[in-house]
């Protein structure tokens, strides 16, 4: 029952801290689009792919005392920082997750900025489509972040390096 619980808090092992509720959707949607073993259902909103399914695990993480959310106001608006509580490192330790690389990934989606995954999973999303569909389609329905021609080549760079890491790893 637990496991996929026990996943996320590897995933947040690996990283030590994600800041924002935001990038952490894109961050685990991102692996699971690189093959890692996640199993969340996610759905297109405002932000991009989306799971609730991620986000009540992480409020049952929380609520269970396994991870730690922090809110601090930013502006005028909250941010959240996550991070794995030491009961959550001891409850960790009962699993063996078999998820070669998945800590050099998340490290590298973690040096990302939230609206640089968000482009990167919404292309991710769309990769069914032609590219210059999925271009339409990112400069359609994410006007309001203004993404420019060389965010999106950056990002498709972006996603063949992390192919590329986890099929020489893998």
């Amino acid at each position: 029952m637990l496991f996929e619980h026990a996943k996320i808090m590897k995933a947040l092992a690996a990283v030590g801290e994600i800041v924002g509720r935001k990038k952490l959707q894109k961050m685990i949607y991102i692996a699971k689009k690189m093959k890692f073993p996640f199993y969340e259902k996610f759905d297109f909103h405002f932000y991009g792919p989306y799971s609730e399914e991620l986000t009540l695990r992480i409020e049952e993480l929380c609520n269970v005392g396994f991870l730690q959310e922090m809110k601090e106001k930013k502006g005028g608006y909250y941010q959240y920082r996550y991070a794995l509580t030491e009961a959550g490192e001891q409850f960790l330790t009962h699993y063996h997750l078999d998820m070669p690389d998945l800590d050099v990934c998340l490290r590298s989606l973690n040096e990302q900025s939230a609206r640089f995954l968000e482009l990167v999973s919404t292309i991710l999303y769309f990769e069914d489509l032609s590219k210059d569909e999925v271009k339409e389609k990112v400069f359609t329905l994410k006007s309001k972040q203004r993404y420019t021609e060389e965010e999106v080549e950056e990002a498709y760079r972006y996603i063949e390096q992390l192919r590329e890491q986890a099929y020489i790893k893998s």
